[in-house]
């Protein structure tokens, strides 16, 4: 479970909540018209934008700004030495049957127990980035939709609303309800776009870079592994990936293992 996400999703609803209530009567901020006009309106609207199973696909790779957790680069640097040592011992087909958790670094070294050539092998492994890559893509790219089309919905709502109160000022009653659509439909793409789609969007665009960055550091690794490169120099290479901060710390771990 990611806590920024969750903490900052509930914090910032919370706020707005909270705010609402000290106002007054939350029940005032409910209304039935104003919510189909933005939450329907938004999601038929990006529905045209995309084709239907990468509309639906995008909110289980929403999931991931919420569960998932990327591995630790230091961590895959120490278990990519490790298996230079064994290859560099035994040969590459010593690497047959360990257990490796990384899916796409087990894959990796099984191209290479297989005998594959390492142009090959950087090939196999190159696509499996970019498709991934895409993948990502697309999910942000909804959810940026969501967020550019949830304020022109209120907006929409809005009009909506100052149409039918102008229409009806000779009838008091009438405004009343009228105003609430035209406001509260502003309100509601506001929240959608600024406490939901938008953050969800840029999370996930971080969660792409740091695939993209630990997939990249175990291409290089396998690479290195298949050139029969001495570990501690593809220690070093590997070190680069890592911010400057962090490579001390990764060489301390890796001489103490």
């Amino acid at each position: 479970m990611d806590l920024a996400t969750l903490v900052g999703l509930l914090g910032a609803f919370g706020i707005i909540i909270a705010a609402i209530l000290v106002g007054g009567s939350g029940l005032i901020f409910l209304n039935v018209p104003s919510m189909l006009i933005v939450i329907g309106g938004t999601l038929f609207a990006v529905l045209m934008k995309f084709p239907m199973p990468h509309f639906f696909s995008a909110f289980k790779v929403a999931m991931k700004a919420f569960f998932n957790k990327a591995e630790n680069p230091q961590r895959l640097i120490l278990e990519g030495v490790e298996l230079a040592n064994i290859a560099r011992k035994e040969g590459v087909l010593g690497l047959e049957g360990r257990e490796i958790d990384n899916e796409f670094l087990q894959r990796g070294i099984q191209l290479c127990v297989d005998g594959h050539e390492p142009e090959f092998v950087r090939s196999m492994l190159g696509k499996d980035i970019n498709m991934t890559i895409d993948r990502h893509e697309r999910g942000q790219a909804i959810f940026k939709a969501i967020g550019d089309v949830a304020p022109a919905m209120g907006m929409i709502g809005t009009l909506i609303g100052l149409v039918q109160m102008l229409s009806n000022m000779d009838d008091p009653k009438k405004i009343g309800p009228a105003m609430a659509i035209a406001l509260l439909t502003t309100l509601y793409g506001a929240i959608i776009a600024n406490a939901f789609a938008l953050p969800i969007a840029d999370k996930l665009a971080h969660r792409s870079q740091e695939e993209r960055l630990n997939k990249a550091l175990i291409l290089e690794t396998i690479g290195s592994i298949q050139e029969g490169l001495n570990p501690r120099i593809m220690e070093e290479l590997l070190k680069t990936y890592l911010p400057a901060s962090q490579r001390e710390d990764g060489g301390d771990q890796a001489n103490a293992a």
